[in-house]
């Protein structure tokens, strides 16, 4: 018998507060940015969001046909591009406003979008070609959403080892330099002027076998054939060890450690190896100490973990508002970080409270979106 499991939720939801304090411009970003090692609350969102969204709709493919998950995609996938061109001409707007005053914050964001006008900038930008830092994270999400239900068939149709490994393929070849020589190629075919630094800071080519390995996760989940407690079992002697070193390296770098021709392996553009080392060790940590993450689950948590995507949606509205009233400061200044850090989680649980009510509508018939968790537990 399946049961909610709240804990999940609330680890999205600290997910979310996580990467509102690393993105808001408060004198807690300094401590928000990679506290744990060499990894982000950015890993988490999307794995989290993988994994939930291989389970619930193999889940409608397996009960409704493959037609049906492809219509059920699609729909999701046109709604968070709404959500894109909303955010998209959120920025632009107060870019526009904010261009003749002291603003370097936001100038730096949108440096493309002066250069190029508005209407270049809205053209490529709802082709998910421009993507500005800060809205560079739900255009990727967007095009592996788009990606999905290819995942999924060949997953189901030619195996999921298959898939793993082409994917991982990938994910080698952008470590190698993939992303820089394909649009390289681009330029001199096709005459492509954007900069591949305006085209988002996260390197499709690598992120894209995260979403894929959580796609895999959440099938065995809908399966019931996932054996988290003999994999956290197997992980758990090395990842004592693991974690802390990489921990200290991450707090060494940049003070008394230079990484070098090694950086690229802890770089998080790239999805580096040491960072999914790091991400994998910490989980299964996490789950052999099961009370850490039930200590997380707290309302507040859940109810953002429950409307992740409506939350991080909003908490860029946010971001940007801190951008513009933070001036030629590099922080937001004095008595502002407070107004600004209440204003914005006040308004990012009014988000979830709103939102989790009508995800959690299930219509008769349809894969329910709430955390039902029961993976397989193999004998130890």
């Amino acid at each position: 018998m399946t049961r909610r499991l709240e804990e999940i939720d609330a680890l999205r939801g600290f997910m979310l507060v996580w990467m509102t304090l690393t993105h808001l411009p408060t004198v807690l970003s300094q401590f928000a940015n990679q506290p744990f090692g060499f990894i982000s609350s950015a890993e988490g969102f999307i794995f989290l969001s993988a994994v939930f969204t291989g389970r619930i709709y193999f889940r409608l493919a397996d009960r409704d046909g493959y037609s049906a998950m492809y219509r059920r995609l699609g729909l999701r996938t046109f709604r968070l591009y709404l959500y894109h061109i909303c955010l998209l001409l959120f920025a632009f707007a107060v870019g526009s406003l904010t261009a003749r005053g002291d603003h370097p914050g936001v100038h730096n964001l949108l440096d493309y979008y002066f250069v190029v006008g508005p209407k270049h900038a809205i053209l490529l930008g709802a082709a998910l070609v421009y993507r500005p830092p800060l809205l560079d994270i739900l255009p990727m999400y967007i095009i592996l959403l788009i990606l999905t239900p290819l995942a999924l068939t060949l997953g189901a149709k030619v195996g999921w080892k298959f898939v793993m490994a082409g994917s991982f393929t990938l994910w080698v070849f952008a470590e190698l330099g993939l992303r820089q020589a394909s649009h390289d190629f681009l330029a001199r075919a096709f005459g492509f002027t954007i900069p591949v630094n305006e085209m988002g800071s996260f390197d499709l080519w690598a992120w894209q076998f995260l979403w894929i390995l959580g796609l895999w996760f959440g099938v065995k989940w809908a399966k019931d054939q996932l054996e988290l407690d003999v994999w956290a079992k197997r992980l758990f002697v090395p990842a004592l060890f693991i974690v802390p070193i990489l921990l200290a390296l991450r707090i060494a770098v940049g003070r008394t450690i230079e990484l070098g021709s090694l950086e690229v392996a802890f770089d998080k553009w790239h999805l580096g190896a040491f960072r999914l080392l790091d991400a994998a060790c910490i989980s299964a940590l996490l789950w052999r100490f099961k009370q850490i993450p039930r200590a997380l689950s707290v309302r507040p948590l859940v109810l953002l973990g429950q409307a992740s995507l409506q939350v991080f949606c909003a908490h860029l509205l946010f971001c940007f508002i801190g951008l513009t009233i933070m001036g030629n400061y590099a922080i937001v200044m004095g008595w502002r970080q407070l107004v600004l850090l209440v204003g914005t989680f006040g308004g990012l649980l009014l988000t979830a409270k709103f939102f989790s009510r009508s995800e959690n509508k299930v219509s008769p018939g349809s894969p329910e979106p709430s955390s039902q968790f029961a993976p397989h537990h193999a004998e130890s």
